[in-house]
């Protein structure tokens, strides 16, 4: 099986790497000159443009930093793409970008996958990402030799765009816990309660989540604050949950203040810096 990688940062190249241990005929693009070293140096051929990696591959994957980025890739590299390849996007795009490339997919005669993941760098690099998958349902069955050695666990969650639609949901809640945990944690401090002794009540109880569970005693209570996924790219995720709720009519009333708590109120945080530190935001007023 024939795989090609478009985008080899912390994401792509956590793939590559994978992919290339169990044995699969791996070639990635990446304009970063960096970033191609290390791919040379992990054992992964490197194509000079996007458009010559994907000619001969059966299966292209996509981890890009955007939907615009995803439109323009795709449009520079779809008459070049075999028919019958597939085309799985792992980034987090937005389910209008799937459901147009799609389309551009059916008329030169390739499938495209909505195949957005999560756990981060850590699980990338240890292949045990959650998937979620949207599109052919043909397409996706033929995906699973690959996705089998990059994920732990892979959900069907509907036609063409559902799985970006998906991620989107899944950020934007994981957004929102961050600080309402951290907000609990201040006022049970307050109180005289512990971090780990209110964390460990909650993850026995119906408050637990991915973030009480995973963040906090991972990434946030032992000051570590370096799980590979900023600041910047969650308030985009953020902006992407405002931006699909507008275009569906949907009143998110309830996420508004902590999107604005993201957007606007914690500019002193820089988009470089780790995601989990919007928990700071608050702990001195």
């Amino acid at each position: 099986m024939k795989i090609g990688i478009i985008g080899c940062g912390n994401m792509g190249g956590g793939m590559v790497g994978q992919l290339i241990a169990a044995g699969m005929d791996v070639r990635c693009y990446d304009p970063d000159a960096n970033i191609q070293a290390g791919m040379r140096a992990i054992g992964a051929i490197v194509a000079e443009t996007a458009s010559a990696l994907v000619t001969g591959q059966e299966i292209i994957i996509l981890s890009l930093p955007k939907a615009q980025v995803v439109e323009a890739v795709m449009a520079e590299v779809a008459p070049h793409i075999e028919p019958g390849a597939i085309v799985l996007d792992t980034s987090t795009s937005t389910p209008a970008t799937s459901q147009a490339t799609a389309k551009l997919g059916q008329i030169n005669g390739f499938d495209f996958i909505d195949g957005p993941v999560s756990g981060g760098p850590a699980a990338t690099n240890a292949g045990t990402m959650t998937m979620l998958l949207a599109g052919n349902q043909g397409a996706i069955d033929r995906l699973t030799p690959v996705t089998d050695i990059l994920t732990a666990k892979t959900v069907v969650v509907g036609a063409s765009g559902a799985g970006h639609a998906a991620k989107i949901a899944n950020n934007m809640l994981c957004a929102a816990n961050l600080v309402l945990v951290a907000e609990a944690v201040r006022m049970c401090e307050a109180a005289g309660v512990s971090a780990e002794g209110l964390l460990e009540g909650v993850n026995a109880g119906s408050g637990r989540s991915g973030v009480s569970e995973v963040n906090f005693p991972k990434w946030v209570l032992n000051g570590a604050f370096d799980s590979g996924f900023t600041m910047g790219l969650m308030r985009k995720d953020v902006g992407l949950a405002l931006e699909l709720a507008e275009q569906t009519g949907v009143d998110l009333e309830g996420f508004a203040g902590i999107a604005d708590l993201w957007l606007s109120q914690s500019g002193d945080i820089p988009d470089t810096a780790d995601f989990n530190e919007i928990t700071k935001f608050g702990a001195d007023t």
